[in-house]
């Protein structure tokens, strides 16, 4: 890198052309899997870690964005890119890298399912380290934190068979409500609602954690969209 107006000019450039990319991706869906190999290197030099966190967040935002609109087309790049590119930024430095990491581990399950269950140990093992992460350190900790909580979710309403969910769901439980990723909020109370509807023994035992995370939700401070609050307000009974 140059001077600092270098540095600035290069981000606004790379972060457009990934925006590019990405539009082209969600207008073509599986599509655009004729081109993507093209873009993939490219954009993985800047997930290496001799790169500054910025480019390393970039490149590994940009990879989830893919994964997200393109689903099941970017199966024949799960093992080469998409794996590797996750298990390295789930043990990046960067709080900001290790929350993109961990929601584009979640897209990836979430679409390419029992494709990629083989996976699951390992994924579970990179982010393992990051339900330690201390959400009062900043917005970046905390929303890396909420990332961790919507990637297990994920994970589970995939395939909660390959989940060890004795020691997943407390754990999971014991990071919510959200805290500053609102967006992901849907995802997590489907999963958790899921559980209770299906009597899972797991989620049984955990009645009252649920009870704990359910009552902040529905609470007048809380930021959970009133559709999602009306749905738990009707599962708590069932929790008592």
């Amino acid at each position: 890198y140059g001077e600092p107006e270098d540095d600035d000019d290069h981000d606004i450039v790379t972060q457009a052309a990934c925006d590019l990319v990405g539009g082209f991706c969600r207008v073509m869906g599986g599509q655009f899997s004729t081109y993507l190999p093209q873009f993939l290197p490219v954009v993985c030099e800047y997930a290496k870690s001799s790169r500054p966190p910025r480019d390393r967040s970039m490149a590994i935002g940009w990879l989830s964005e893919v994964a997200q609109e393109m689903e099941g087309a970017i199966l024949e790049h799960w093992q080469g890119v998409f794996l590797p590119a996750i298990m390295a930024g789930l043990s990046d430095p960067s709080d900001d890298v290790r929350r993109n990491a961990a929601f584009c581990a979640g897209v990836c399950c979430e679409h390419l399912r029992e494709n990629v269950v083989d996976a699951y140990p390992q994924i579970l093992s990179g982010l393992e380290p990051l339900f330690g992460v201390d959400p009062s350190a900043g917005e970046s900790a905390a929303a890396c934190l909420d990332n961790v909580a919507a990637c297990v979710a994920r994970m589970i309403m995939t395939s909660p068979n390959h989940i060890p969910m004795p020691q997943v769901l407390p754990a999971l439980l014991k990071i919510l409500p959200l805290r500053t990723d609102m967006t992901e909020n849907e995802t997590v109370y489907k999963c958790l609602l899921g559980l209770i509807q299906m009597n899972h023994p797991d989620a049984a035992a955990q009645k009252g954690e649920l009870q704990r995370i359910f009552n902040e939700a529905v609470s007048s401070e809380s930021k959970v969209d009133d559709e999602t609050k009306e749905k738990l307000k009707q599962a708590l009974p069932a929790l008592q």
